[in-house]
């Protein structure tokens, strides 16, 4: 005999493979909506606001109780508009929002109050589903969902690669996430997590980077989340370039509910629900591992062995009196070896010899965060939390003997507590403050060692430990219902040196029209390089070792931002932002003066540069342009085109290409969902996703000096002068989702090609012989997914 829940699941699967004899094919299935409603600003909740699902006929509705709950039952599955309205406040109109079988839909709702400046005032439906969450985010910043991330074509649910899509963004690497914004490195761009700053939540990840080709974040779990690309609020620091602003939802508290998935992020398993029937604590939990070590352990050979696994979680605690208590945690491990010694001669990379790369990466965030509302326009947010990751890489080589030989390794490790506290007070309509203190204590271990000239050079070898402090105050005033602005201050310590800053920031929006903006920024941003940088070691004459990048100051920068945004209609959105960003205080070197840290990011490993100054310079600036399709009658697009240049000055003072003056940068994504069935509640789906990049600038090898020396040297005289090919990339999405009462599926698969002018994954020398290879990897690459929700 089955048990119940296994009765439950085969059942499932013969309504989605047998829908003709199913029972659950004969009525019409129905999902429950239910939600919160709160002020944008203060957070409190808002009794009595109507909440209606107006596609429906007749209109379903209900309004919120006195803690801004609601709940309408019975909604029909499929794709509805629903209209949040109360008195005071811009209406909220949310259209095609997927209802879905097996899966209770969970809004959480913010609105934003209108300044009474005169004795009537119209209030006028807000349908802007790319306006930020957070309300001091004026300009260059957007909201994502859950539903973005999983839509578009190519995006592999990965928040990162889904934003590929916006203007003024393009990948570093075809294989990787890592962003390049705006002409900024890649280990620019930090993410945060329910306020966690975690520097690289990636599988496969790299010391100092922030990014790879596997995310450990989980789409399943977030709420709506912000990405920002310059000029940020107060609130942001240590970050030159983006911000991922990234939330956890918490689970139903209506009922338990469970999922699986199993795609290019691995075989997955989640649950949600309440602990207790009826009450307001809730849970919610996924783990995932990797489909090609299933696949190994079923005995599928693959040329290159890799696996991963990981597990997001968050616990959500309200109390009567004592606030809101919560608990948000992730973490992952890796592995991957990529081996030629157990291949032949004619497999290896290059012809004269081998080699083996064995690499196990580790990460790891846990924080506890408390809610504390003094009353409905006054909350205290506090938080402490640990981040620690850990990477562990090995580089043999060999002959033809295939005797191994140790040839370069890195044993790194970083600790991070923290603990924040930020307190908002929403003054009256037109007025709000925010101010919030954060410390961090870093406790580092670098190992990263490399054999040159008969001998093993260590690049790092220090264990140590140094504090971050940070404060910010900003302050959002309303000036009249069509124009807002926000004015803050960002101030951050550094004690491993003694390095501040001091940062103010500006923006304002100024809505010309009901459906016009014109919005602008001004900010001072500073960030520390990669913190092993600063640890990293010069040789003197007689062998001795010593750190020569311990006085390093912030990398700096000042953005300033201009743009326009229209809506042309009810969906259909264009946006202009121009900018230029001004750099300075960047590492550079005096002995390779052609060097600058600001090109750092664009392989998997970060030089380890010795006897760095702050002395360099660049320049980023160039016009983001969108035009955007929200999902209506079953289709939506994005259209994006980003017209850029990236310059920065070595030590020799010489203005160059960085390495990601990309000069332009277009990207079309779209798709079409055909509704069918007596009751609609199965589509077929349809996507395509097209980019086209400038080729980006390089270094070139110095062939005749490597094959001298007998290790890898680059031409610096012609550093960033040549670039690789354009780079062109399309995606075709075919996919079929399907609800019943209990249940929904979504099965999908992606076809990618990359044509002859993809971009170049793969850059290397031969130091024996100079050969010089390039690989273009990747050329046609299908992944399906398959999930279910019950």
């Amino acid at each position: 005999m089955f048990p119940t829940r296994y009765k439950d699941i085969l059942t499932l699967l013969f309504a989605f493979l047998i829908p003709h004899v199913c029972l659950f094919a004969q009525i019409p299935p129905t999902q429950t909506i239910h939600g919160t409603v709160v002020d944008k600003a203060s957070q409190a909740p808002l009794p009595g606001a109507n909440v209606a699902v107006i596609t429906t006929d007749p209109v379903m509705g209900a309004a919120t109780g006195p803690d801004g709950t609601f709940i309408i039952k019975d909604v029909p599955t499929g794709r509805h508009s629903i209209r949040i309205s109360f008195i005071g406040y811009k209406t909220i109109q949310l259209d095609n929002q997927m209802v879905a079988g097996g899966k209770e839909m969970v809004l959480n709702i913010a609105m934003e109050e209108i300044p009474m400046m005169g004795k009537e005032v119209e209030i006028i439906a807000q349908q802007r589903k790319d306006q930020p969450v957070n309300p001091m985010a004026l300009i260059s910043a957007r909201s994502f969902t859950i539903d973005e991330t999983m839509r578009y074509a190519g995006s592999y649910g990965d928040p990162a690669r889904m934003a590929a899509n916006y203007a003024g963004v393009v990948s570093s690497r075809d294989n990787r996430n890592d962003l390049v914004i705006r002409g900024n490195s890649p280990f620019s761009t930090k993410y945060r997590i329910d306020g966690m700053e975690i520097l690289n939540p990636n599988h496969f990840g790299a010391t100092g980077t922030a990014g790879g080709p596997v995310t450990i974040l989980n789409t399943n779990l977030m709420a709506n989340s912000d990405f920002l690309t310059g000029a940020f609020p107060a609130e942001y620091g240590n970050s030159l370039s983006g911000i991922f602003d990234i939330h956890y939802r918490d689970g139903n508290n209506n009922r338990h509910e469970y999922w699986g998935e199993l795609g290019f992020n691995g075989l997955e398993v989640g649950a949600e629900g309440p602990f207790r029937e009826g009450g307001n604590s809730t849970y919610i939990a996924a783990y995932r591992y990797s489909f090609t070590s299933l696949l190994e352990a079923m005995g599928v050979k693959f040329p290159e062995s890799a696996d991963f696994q990981d597990l997001s979680f968050k616990v959500n605690l309200p109390s009567k009196k004592a606030g809101t208590f919560s608990m948000t945690g992730m973490g992952g491990t890796s592995r991957i070896a990529l081996t030629e010694s157990d291949k032949s001669q004619d497999k290896w990379l290059f012809e004269t010899h081998g080699e083996d790369l064995k690499t196990r990466s580790k990460l790891g965030a846990l924080g506890v965060t408390h809610l504390y509302f003094f009353d409905e326009n006054t909350r205290l947010r506090s938080q402490v939390y640990v981040t620690a990751s850990a990477i562990e890489t090995t580089i043999d080589t060999f002959d033809l003997s295939k005797n191994l030989y140790r040839w370069a390794g890195e044993n790194s490790s970083e600790i991070k507590i923290s603990a924040n506290t930020s307190l908002t007070k929403k003054i009256n309509t037109r007025n709000d403050i925010e101010a919030g203190l954060a410390y961090d204590q870093y406790f580092v271990n670098y190992l990263d060692s490399q054999f040159v000239h008969g001998e093993y050079i260590y690049h790092t070898d220090t264990s140590g430990n140094m504090g971050f402090l940070h404060a910010y105050a900003q302050y959002g005033y309303q000036i009249n219902p069509r124009i807002s602005t926000a004015i803050g201050a960002h101030f951050q310590y550094f004690t491993l040196n003694g390095s501040w800053a001091l940062e103010p920031r500006i923006s304002l929006k100024y809505d010309i029209t009901p459906t016009g903006a014109i919005s602008a920024g001004l900010g001072m941003h500073s960030q520390t390089v990669p913190m092993m940088l600063y640890f990293t070691q010069g040789r003197l004459p007689e062998g001795d070792y010593v750190k020569t990048n311990l006085d390093m100051d912030f990398m700096r920068s000042l953005h300033a931002i201009l743009g326009y945004d229209l809506l042309i209609s009810e969906h259909l959105r264009f946006k202009a932002e121009t900018y230029f960003q001004h750099l300075y205080e960047a590492p550079v070197k005096e002995s390779i003066p052609q060097y600058s840290v600001l090109n750092e990011g664009v392989e998997y490993y970060i030089q380890r540069y010795d006897s760095l100054v702050s002395s360099g310079k660049g320049t980023n600036y160039g016009l983001d342009l969108t035009l955007e399709r929200f999902m209506h009658r079953n289709y939506y697009f994005l259209i994006t085109a980003s017209l850029s240049r990236s310059f920065y000055r070595g030590y020799d003072e010489v203005k160059r290409s960085t390495a990601f003056d990309n000069r332009y940068v277009f990207n079309a994504v779209g798709g079409y969902e055909l509704p069918m069935g007596k009751f609609k509640n199965k589509f077929l789906i349809f996507g395509l996703r097209a980019t086209w990049t400038g080729g980006r600038p390089y270094v070139p090898y110095d062939q005749e000096a490597t094959v001298e020396t007998g290790e890898v040297q680059y031409d610096w005289n012609e550093a960033y002068t040549v670039r690789f090919d354009d780079y062109i990339r399309g995606s075709l999405r075919l996919g079929f989702r399907r609800n019943i009462s209990h249940a929904n599926m979504l099965l999908y698969i992606d076809l990618q090609y990359r044509s002859n002018y993809t971009y170049v994954d793969l850059y290397r020398i031969d130091v024996t012989t100079g050969e010089i290879v390039k690989g273009y990897s990747m050329g046609f690459y299908p992944i399906a997914t398959w999930r279910i929700q019950f």
